[in-house]
């Protein structure tokens, strides 16, 4: 699934957003609240049709580049997307990343992998970076580089989760690499191949989250507060989950304190 995209007003990611301007943080919020509806449509179990709650978004997205948005939502974006110059393939691809999520789609390699990452995590990024005013090509990079390794933290983290919803992101051609087939996994029936099928991920991820920081240092430091802070807790999360052996049942979170504490580290590497 996409990043945990809350609003930020209700979560403990607020620090990152208050020194933004009130435009860039309404912006924001619109454009979570569209994420997390995406997200929930995908996931929830009581959505009596989740394709065709699909098919009306990815219409409402159109109609609202068009000029004639119908809900309440589809307004607000609007306002946004003219303001702050947001592509339609920020709402558009998402929508295709959770359509693939409800039909059970499976990577047979890497590469398939990352087409699924761009989706439902780099567009996040990319559209986060274009309301924080932050455009261009080295600006895709960082999303990129930071959307890819939140989301692989993410496959990492709710490995057993996803499982138990039918759904394996582990590609085929890792899980070959470690001995595993996706019944292992669906089964946890080989929790060691699997620790080190997860400890690969993993690895790649902490690679792109070390680039990702260096790229930062490109961007004025306030606009790159919101990215730094995600990337600070979702490797933090990452190096907790590494602490087990990549062997645990229960989903591995940072607790509220460890979550502050790296947003606290955050700020003061942006101001100090």
């Amino acid at each position: 699934m996409s990043a945990d995209n809350k609003s930020y007003k209700k979560s403990s990611f607020g620090p990152a957003f208050f020194f933004l301007s009130k435009r860039r943080r309404e912006a924001l919020a619109n454009y979570y609240e569209f994420c997390r509806l995406m997200d929930d449509i995908a996931d929830e179990p009581d959505v009596p049709s989740p394709q065709r709650e699909l098919d009306h978004w990815e219409k409402e997205i159109l109609r609202l580049y068009e000029g004639a948005p119908q809900t309440d939502l589809g307004r607000r974006l609007e306002q946004d997307i003219r303001f702050f110059s947001i592509p339609s393939d920020r709402f558009l691809f998402l929508i295709e990343g959770m359509r693939a999520d409800v039909e059970g789609k499976q990577y047979a390699t890497e590469a398939e992998l990352e087409w699924y990452l761009y989706r439902v995590a780099v567009v996040v990024g990319a559209a986060t970076l274009d309301i924080l005013g932050v455009q261009g090509p080295r600006a895709e990079e960082l999303a990129l580089l930071e959307g890819q390794a939140v989301q692989l933290t993410n496959i990492v983290r709710d490995v057993h989760d996803d499982a138990r919803l039918g759904r394996v992101y582990i590609p085929q051609d890792v899980l070959q690499r470690f001995s595993l087939t996706r019944q292992d996994v669906l089964q946890n029936r080989k929790p060691q191949d699997l620790a080190r099928a997860l400890a690969y991920l993993a690895q790649r991820a902490e690679a792109l989250y070390e680039r990702a920081f260096a790229r930062m240092k490109d961007f004025p430091r306030l606009k790159m507060l919101p990215c730094r802070v995600m990337g600070y807790v979702y490797a933090a999360n990452l190096a907790k989950i590494k602490k087990t052996g990549f062997v645990f049942s229960r989903t591995v979170k940072l607790t509220k304190g460890e979550k502050l504490a790296r947003i606290a580290y955050a700020l003061l590497k942006t101001f100090f």
